[in-house]
């Protein structure tokens, strides 16, 4: 096995096509996120992202995307966003990881949502978990009709509250596929809210994460579009969603609403809505992505399952981000894991949140008049 390492910022038309072959020959590698066009995204925002090509007699065969710090490091490429990681290779290509990270100049590879087939990675897998997916048909007939075929016990439910949306606030309208940057604007100001209101991270106030969605939004390829969808009460948008889309698969990402209608669900028919156009557009199916939610038990009809871990060789460097890295993931995914830790651990980060966003709305003291 040749193994050669690129930069991500120009890489040529042969090496893109045989990625994209690489994609095309195996269905576990259809994800967006696997595409090419996602690892040049990250790199356009992000220093140290490379790929190591693999080849086999000359012919490239595998790709592997990663980020690389300065300590020899290494992440998965757009560790923390992208919901499906991969080295991306022709039916029936092995390697040996050991000299992969050699080659890399890698001490350590570290990954959260390794695509199960990735044998040669197995010994580094720390824990798999379950990653819900949607099974998608192409619909015909109306929505209505099509949700109460998917969703039978669904639909009474939801059809409700959209009758009652439709009644409060102006005709119903869903776009799949919407290119008014606008909108994709308003969706940020909501899920910014999002996050600090239940005292999260808000990724949106990393300026190389809105670059990169920026950058995805305009993108219109094959193997990756970015595409947001609204739903919109009459003239008004009351729920978003951006996420990649290949072909085949449409990876659910960023949903936000305005919390001024949180009580007709615009979550959930937001995520019914896309279902039903995206099978439409021929999509097969929707990743939902890893992580505990109820919407997501009510949608996926069956589950993947994907790997956290890290693939190290022997270096000072690999065992101390082994050491350091290991705990915090390992008490995350216990409380992650157990709704009697989750639920306590969830309304003690929205108490924080709505104490920071108290401070923050709070006026200042006024200045002190002079005497």
């Amino acid at each position: 096995m040749d193994i050669t390492i690129h930069g991500l910022d120009g890489l040529s038309g042969p090496l893109r096509a045989a990625w994209h072959r690489a994609m095309d020959e195996s269905p576990e590698y259809a994800n967006p996120f696997l595409a090419p066009e996602f690892a040049e995204g990250v790199g356009r925002f992000r220093g140290g992202a490379r790929v190591a090509v693999l080849r086999e007699g000359g012919e490239p065969v595998g790709f592997f995307p990663y980020e690389r710090n300065s300590f020899g490091v290494g992440r998965a490429i757009g560790l923390g966003l992208s919901d499906c990681q991969a080295l991306v290779h022709r039916p029936g290509v092995v390697w040996d990881t050991e000299e992969l990270l050699k080659a890399c100049r890698l001490s350590v590879f570290e990954f959260d949502h390794l695509v199960e087939e990735q044998k040669p990675f197995g010994g580094h897998v720390t824990g798999t978990f379950a990653s819900p997916v949607l099974d998608l048909r192409a619909g015909e007939g109306d929505y209505a009709q099509w949700l109460r075929d998917a969703y039978p016990r669904l639909a009474r439910a939801t059809l409700k509250k959209e009758r009652r949306l439709v009644r409060d606030l102006g005709e119903l309208r869903f776009v799949y596929d919407e290119r008014d940057p606008r909108v994709l604007r308003t969706l940020m100001r909501w899920k910014s809210a999002q996050y600090r209101r239940t005292g999260r991270m808000d990724r949106f106030a990393r300026p190389w994460i809105v670059g990169l969605v920026d950058h995805l939004f305009e993108l219109r390829e094959e193997h990756l579009t970015g595409v947001l969808s609204v739903m919109y009460a009459g003239d008004r948008p009351v729920a978003a969603h951006f996420g990649p889309a290949s072909r085949t698969v449409f990876a659910a990402w960023f949903t936000a609403y305005d919390p001024e209608f949180r009580y007709y669900s615009p979550g959930l028919l937001m995520h019914l809505r896309m279902a039903e156009a995206a099978g439409r557009h021929g999509v097969r199916i929707m990743d939902l992505g890893r992580g505990e939610k109820e919407y997501k038990d009510w949608l996926k009809t069956r589950e993947l399952r994907v790997g956290e871990g890290f693939a190290t060789r022997a270096h000072p460097v690999a065992a101390a981000h082994r050491m350091w890295r290991r705990p915090v993931r390992g008490l995350r995914n216990t409380v992650l894991a157990h709704p009697g830790l989750r639920e306590p651990a969830d309304r003690l980060l929205k108490t924080l949140g709505t104490l920071r966003t108290s401070s923050r709305n709070k006026p200042a003291d006024p200045a002190p008049r002079p005497r």
